[in-house]
């Protein structure tokens, strides 16, 4: 298991003790599913919004490569 140090400023660390403490966990097991919740969905987000561009450009992108 790696390990990661990240600085907090003294507002955020206490934010996030608070926020820890309302949902009854400790700080690191809040971030660390934070962390494992972004880390599942960022792929799916960027595959929904790649999906939405190219749907709503796909004219666009038709023209282009018939060189018109």
């Amino acid at each position: 298991m790696g390990v990661v140090t990240i600085p907090l400023s003294e507002e955020h660390l206490e934010k996030l003790k608070e926020k820890a403490r309302s949902l009854q966990v400790t700080p690191e097991e809040l971030l660390l599913a934070s962390l494992e919740d972004l880390l599942s969905h960022s792929d799916e987000g960027f595959r929904q919004a790649m999906k939405h561009v190219l749907q709503k450009n796909k004219e666009l992108y038709r023209r282009l490569a018939a060189g018109s």
